[in-house]
Order: structure tokens, then sequence, then C-alpha cells
């Protein structure tokens, strides 16, 4: 017999029944706000300026690729509609 992901085997723990509806988080400070954003900014891993013009120009390049498919597309499906329903 398969069991489901959402099966639990063994002995369930008994959860609190919660009352009046779902629960509000705690509103934060402004102050405290601004600090934690400050901190996860100081976590990202920022780019170099080498890095950033690579990956730049790659989606740039990329970008211009799919604009010439998309219009390639675009017209060969143009012609075939006029092809068929005249002009």
């Amino acid at each position: 017999m398969r069991t489901l992901a959402t099966q639990v085997r063994g002995p369930q723990a008994k959860r609190p029944v919660k009352s009046g509806g779902p629960a509000k988080p705690e509103r934060t400070s402004p102050a405290v706000f601004v600090r934690e954003v400050r901190a996860e900014l100081r976590k990202v891993i920022w780019p170099t300026r080498k890095e950033l013009i690579t990956y730049t120009t790659v989606a740039v390049i990329f970008i211009l690729i799919m604009v010439g498919i998309v219009t390639g597309v675009d017209t060969v499906f143009t012609r075939l509609v006029f092809a068929v329903f005249g002009r």
C-alpha cells in the first residue's frame, strides 16, 4: 500500500485548537523594518562592474534574438493570412 505525502506514520501530536479566526501577525515599526532591510541588503552578493556588463550584454542580445524570432513568425503568419483571405 502506498502512502501519500500528506499521511503521517506513528502517533500524531494534538494541535491546539485556534479560536477566533486566523491569527493577526504582529506589526513591525518602521525603524525595525528599515533595520531588517539593511541587514538583508548586507547579505546580498553584489555583482562586480565586469559581471554587470556581461549580464546586461547577454540579456540585451537574448532580447534582440527573441524580437527577431517573434517578428519573423509574425511576418510569416501575416503573409499566410493574406494569402488565405486575400487583401
